[in-house]
């Protein structure tokens, strides 16, 4: 029996080898001078395969160990590197286009659940009341410990109008809470525009897809419009980022350009290949990617120099982040709102055969200015909770993430999960002898723009003060 095992593991170092050969090992180990491949744990690997293969109560198929293996092994190195085959592939494409079937949640995984890291905003998983930081830990009657993200995911996507039961453990909840959600078709409308008082602007980008810079120039061209044929200029703008999970590179480099003049350093990258050493500015070979005409070269010019207002929050992340850091460190806009979510790394989809792909960590973000995104996200110029009595929704970040990746420029204090626990208070009695917890799970999701924004008003407030000091 030991030797059959031995013989299948030689046979099967000699197939991951030249499997690894086959793509270029030597190249996606940074072009760095060649190493030996680690025939030793190799090795390793192929006794554990064979003892799957002889002894395992069940038959597997060799396709799906191998899967699970190159899945395992993407997992561990941090939570945004991931295994795509066929289907997860697909899916991405099609998510990047803004539509696809599902409940519309950004997710990642902790502890072997998936955890939510954003509602989408106005797709069922939002309107159900599902909140960042919910750890979903059933999917149906199926526990979700022990599946990957790609497989959670997959069973989370569906045809429209089919129902989906979460089970949802919830920090301070006593007892896991269920949701019954029906899957929608999930059409992001990435941008949306609209005139909060005669003379200031406001302009939501709520996800970075292909078309998302070329429909905020259409929306800001339309509110320069309304506001000349009734006679009134713009005195100021908000651009909107909270909640926004992030998307594709060249949309925020084509949002941020749309404020900042021609050439702008708008963030860099960093990483081990010279692929990944780059740096993105304000120019059409950065964000145009495919278009046939630069859709920013019409823009008023006055939209470079308009006083403007950036809300961010611990739902901005990624490319949010990105279009903030630019504003912030040129000067261009003042931040407000509550800190980042921290997500600073670049994802690389590189196609493999058969249709799948490997989603890679290869690089992070960088600001103008150098400053790194990392694990700590933008501070805003001006700190506005989200209510006058400064409370805001407590909210996962990137530092909470397990095996996040650490910040390359300073040393970030201590996690709050690291540190003592502090004692917290018994919760009260809210009306009718409930407990306040209970009536806070039972208020609706934080309506963004609604006439009760509390940080959209101190945005406006602060546009206003800035034409009074102008004035001035």
């Amino acid at each position: 029996m030991r030797s059959k095992l031995q013989q299948a593991g030689l046979v099967f170092v000699g197939v991951v080898a030249g499997i690894l050969i086959s793509v270029n090992y030597s190249a996606v180990a940074q072009k760095e001078a060649a190493a030996p491949l680690p025939v030793e744990e190799l090795r390793t690997f192929a006794d554990v395969f064979g003892a799957i293969k002889q002894g395992y109560v069940e038959p597997v198929e060799d396709k799906k160990l191998i899967t699970y293996a190159i899945s395992g092994m993407l997992a561990n190195l941090d939570p945004h590197s991931a295994y795509l085959d066929a289907e997860a592939f697909k899916d991405l494409q099609v998510s990047t286009q803004g539509e696809f079937g599902g409940l519309g949640i950004e997710v990642g995984m902790e502890d072997g659940f998936v955890k939510v890291v954003s509602p989408i905003e106005d797709t069922p998983a939002y309107r159900a009341g599902i909140k960042a930081g919910d750890l979903i830990i059933k999917l149906d009657d199926t526990p979700v410990k022990g599946m990957t993200l790609t497989d959670a995911v997959k069973k989370m996507r569906g045809k429209p109008k089919t129902s989906i039961k979460l089970t949802v453990a919830r920090k301070g909840e006593a007892k896991p809470l269920e949701f019954v959600i029906v899957r929608d078709k999930i059409k992001v409308q990435s941008v949306k525009s609209k005139t909060i008082e005669p003379g200031y602007g406001y302009v939501r980008v709520t996800q970075f897809q292909e078309e998302t810079a070329a429909d905020l120039a259409r929306h800001i061209d339309k509110l320069y419009k309304d506001k000349e044929a009734k006679g009134e200029p713009l005195k100021g703008m908000v651009l909107d980022l909270r909640n926004d999970p992030g998307g594709l590179l060249h949309g925020a480099i084509g949002v941020a350009a749309a404020f900042l003049p021609a050439k702008t350093l708008i963030t860099s990258t960093d990483g081990r290949t010279e692929d990944a050493k780059r740096k993105y500015t304000a120019s059409t070979e950065d964000y145009l990617r495919g278009q046939k005409s630069d859709f920013l070269k019409d823009l008023p010019a006055s939209i470079k120099s308009v006083p403007l207002v950036v809300l961010v929050n611990g739902g901005s992340a990624s490319a949010s982040e990105i279009v903030a850091g630019a504003l912030q460190d040129h000067k261009r806009a003042v931040i407000m709102g509550t800190q980042t979510f921290g997500k600073g790394s670049v994802q690389t989809v590189l196609p493999l055969s058969n249709n799948t792909a490997v989603k890679l960590t290869t690089a992070r973000y960088y600001t103008p200015n150098g400053r790194s995104i990392q694990a700590k996200g933008i501070e805003p110029d001006v700190i506005v909770e989200e209510t006058a009595n400064g409370g805001s929704h407590e909210r996962l970040r990137e530092a909470d993430l397990e095996r996040h990746l650490d910040n390359d420029k300073e040393k970030l204090p201590a996690k709050e999960a690291d540190k003592p626990a502090k004692p917290q208070p018994k919760a009260g009695k809210g009306k009718g002898g409930k407990d306040e917890e209970e009536e806070a799970a039972k208020q609706p999701p934080f309506e963004i723009a609604s006439k009760s924004d509390y940080q959209l008003g101190q945005a406006v407030n602060l546009l206003k003060a800035w034409q009074v000091i102008k004035a001035k």
